[in-house]
């Protein structure tokens, strides 16, 4: 299941996609109040999550509110995320080498045993079709990373390792945007990943029980059609039951958390001379199972 947030008229809406992602209904089709994507996600029970199935197997002429997508304009899933989002780090072994060859530093094997942690600052995400900022006043080095986005279900703490599923309401898909002179300047990346409309998010979110466990999807970016990153999520290095398992020892999760794992090799930094973003790109991140974001570099 596909579930989006959307403008339809002047009105934004939670909705789900059909099978051929042609229409969208809405949830209250199935007689749900929910208008916002983080309420769902935390409120939300399986007996809704059976309604929105049953009208799923409806025609669009029967559910009312049903809308076709040419007429609606697709938002971020979670366009205001309640806290920064938490990424990974050196997740995929080939990006972590093309990272140290850009810094100029040699591949450290701990990456292997250690998850890397940062966070993202994200006012307000960028929506599917929506426009990357270049910063132009600030970096010559813009840069685009596809990755995978777990979206936690319910407050979690002291997670097992067998019930982390239990814990993830879907997957999403995140264009980790980063400035890179800013972001080696500082010695770490929180600011040079997170200036205003650097977080590309969408274009909705599939749901858990959609996505074989653990997930082992094609990940693609391209750059103006040129395929850029081709890897596949089985290639992390740090697992996403490892990531919920180690972090809700220590913090709790709380519904709605959203958890990028990470990009791997083929970004703009990894080429030899680098292929940094200008003015005008059309930057894709694709993922299996979930869709393409695709987000255009303006001033």
């Amino acid at each position: 299941m596909k579930l989006l947030t959307y403008i339809v008229g002047k009105k934004e809406m939670i909705g789900v996609l059909n099978q051929e992602e042609t229409w969208v209904y809405p949830v209250s089709a199935a007689g749900m109040d929910y208008t916002d994507m983080k309420d769902l996600i935390r409120e939300m029970g399986q007996s809704e999550m059976e309604m929105l199935q049953y009208i799923l197997n409806k025609e669009p002429h029967d559910v009312p509110g049903a809308a076709p997508m040419e007429d609606v304009t697709v938002l971020a899933p979670i366009p205001e995320p309640d806290q920064d989002i938490i990424c990974l780090g050196i997740n995929y072994a080939a990006h972590a080498e093309e990272s140290a060859r850009f810094a100029k530093e040699s591949f450290q094997k701990d990456h292997e045993k250690q998850a890397i942690y940062f966070s993202k600052r994200v006012n307000r995400a960028v929506d599917p079709e929506g426009g990357i900022s270049a910063h132009r006043d600030l970096t010559n080095q813009l840069d685009y990373e596809a990755e995978l986005v777990v979206v936690i279900k319910k407050d979690a703490k002291n997670v097992a390792r067998e019930n982390v599923r239990d814990y993830i309401f879907g997957y999403t898909i995140m264009n980790d945007v980063s400035a890179r002179e800013v972001q080696n300047a500082h010695k770490q990346w929180y600011f040079g990943k997170s200036l205003d409309n650097f977080t590309p998010l969408g274009p909705w979110i599939t749901t858990e029980d959609a996505i074989e466990y653990p997930p082992k999807l094609k990940i693609q970016s391209k750059v103006n059609g040129e395929l850029r990153q081709d890897s596949n999520t089985e290639l992390f290095l740090t697992d996403i039951e490892d990531v919920i398992v180690e972090l809700s020892q220590g913090m709790t999760l709380k519904a709605g958390t959203l958890i990028a794992t990470g990009t791997p090799s083929g970004v703009g930094m990894g080429f030899v001379p680098p292929k940094f973003l200008n003015v005008g790109d059309v930057v894709e991140c694709i993922v299996e199972g979930i869709g393409t974001l695709r987000n255009t570099i303006v001033e």
